[in-house]
């Protein structure tokens, strides 16, 4: 089973097999450094790869963000809310596969956050001092998201 750090679960909205970090080791204004193991019981891993698709290395990424989304709110005093990926530009893997039990360390650092809830990060993916992808990643943290989630229909 994962064993995700208690700090996690109070960052990142996301719960069970969605919740896909294993723990946070620096989160700051600036950015996040978070940690993650590639399991064999991933919701989309397959008995028969190697490990999970190299396009999956953006979703680890929109997490390490959202536990940076959701420290800077604590340290507001606020409630931790879901924001939501928006896209990537250049986004490269330099491997077909992320193994299984590959240790992520996942870096993404602030490049802009505007008061409309658009920001835009650089983001790694580290496995020791070897890069395995990098991207730039949009997200979108609106004040209200139960407005984007909901069905506005009567």
């Amino acid at each position: 089973m994962e064993a995700h750090d208690a700090a996690v679960e109070r960052l990142v909205p996301h719960r069970g097999g969605m919740l896909w970090i294993d723990r946070v080791l620096h989160c700051d204004a600036d950015g996040v450094v978070a940690e993650a193991t590639v399991h064999m019981h991933h919701l989309l891993a397959d008995e028969h790869d190697p490990g999970l698709p190299a396009w999956l290395g953006i979703e680890y990424m929109a997490q390490g963000i959202a536990a940076w989304a959701g420290g800077r709110a604590l340290a507001r005093g606020d409630a931790v809310k879901p924001g939501f990926l928006l896209g990537t530009r250049r986004y490269q893997c330099h491997r077909p596969w992320l193994a299984y039990g590959l240790r992520l360390r996942i870096e993404c650092r602030r490049e802009l956050m505007g008061d409309n809830g658009l920001g835009m990060f650089a983001c790694r993916l580290l496995d020791g001092d070897d890069e395995v992808a990098s991207a730039n990643v949009s997200v979108f943290e609106p004040p209200n998201p139960d407005l984007y989630l909901n069905d506005p229909t009567p």
